[in-house]
């Protein structure tokens, strides 16, 4: 099963790779650019709220460290550029490295959670926050490739899963 989640989160980045190589090539304005009603209103919001929900679930609720967990700020979305963008990736990826090695073994054992964390799951499995985080990823994917078209900029076909077969 490690094995297996690993192969697939190494997909997940390899893809995530097209996606920043297609907004390198956006204009800055077009990446902050307003889409009302479509993901989180912007390009670089949408991809860094991505970053927040692997922080959040695989981070803080998985760890049990919810007082530790911040979003990425308002003001870090509005300077941020795909540079910014991918370092925050990064640091997401070491996340989830430490997730799986940590939780390698135990893929179906409940994380239970205390009273404190009302309104959240009350011990979702390893596997089904990592799946979630995973599937969500490519929820808001969707989200910014459509909000680049409606903005004028098509993305690339990819199909093929996502350019894995080029």
């Amino acid at each position: 099963m490690l094995e297996m989640l690993q192969q697939q989160y190494d997909w997940i980045r390899s893809v995530r790779q097209n996606m920043f190589a297609f907004l390198e090539e956006l204009p800055p304005q077009i990446l902050h650019q307003h889409v009302p009603e479509f993901g989180r209103g912007t390009i670089i919001r949408t991809h860094l709220h991505v970053v927040d929900c692997y922080r959040w679930w695989l981070g803080s609720f998985a760890f049990m460290k919810r007082n530790e967990h911040k979003d990425i700020s308002i003001n870090e979305i509005k300077r941020a550029d795909v540079k910014y963008v991918r370092e925050r990736f990064t640091e997401a990826d070491e996340l989830v490295q430490r997730f799986i090695h940590e939780y390698r073994d135990r893929w179906y054992e409940p994380i239970k959670q205390d009273e404190s964390w009302r309104g959240y799951p009350k011990a979702p499995t390893p596997l089904l926050l990592l799946t979630h985080t995973e599937t969500h990823e490519f929820h808001h994917k969707g989200q910014i490739v459509s909000m680049a078209r409606q903005l004028g900029c098509p993305p690339p076909a990819d199909d093929s899963l996502g350019g894995l077969f080029t």
